[in-house]
């Protein structure tokens, strides 16, 4: 069973957030994480780049698939995770701690989930 923690926001493209204001913090989920296996590669977006929710921000890479990461919500990267440029893998070893990437100026859609929602929402894809 995927680990889905309290206080987050979640999309249905599985992505987390966790707002602080007018800031957030950005992964990819546990159920995610998982169902890409061994993460061999993560392609950051650029601080200072702007995004509307729904855009495709970043790009993740394992042995068994590529993917885009779709940012959940819209604004301004503010900052990077620049360890997975050479630890990708940290993803897979906590999704929650190393997180993707953090923006600043945010607008945040209605139709995220907490955590609770999002559990339901994962077990309707088994």
């Amino acid at each position: 069973m995927s680990k889905v923690i309290e206080g987050l926001k979640y999309s249905k493209d599985h992505e987390w957030v966790k707002v602080d204001g007018t800031d957030a913090t950005v992964g990819i989920t546990d159920h995610a994480q998982d169902a890409l296996g061994e993460i061999v590669y993560v392609e950051l977006p650029e601080v200072d780049s702007q995004f509307a929710a729904g855009d495709d921000i970043a790009d993740i890479e394992s042995v068994k698939a590529a993917s885009e990461i779709i940012t959940p919500i819209g604004g301004t990267v503010s900052e990077v995770n620049s360890e997975l440029d050479d630890s990708p893998e940290l993803v897979n070893e906590d999704c929650y701690k190393n997180f993707v990437y953090k923006m600043r100026d945010i607008e945040v859609p209605s139709d995220l989930m907490d955590a609770k929602g999002y559990e339901a929402y994962l077990a309707t894809l088994k």
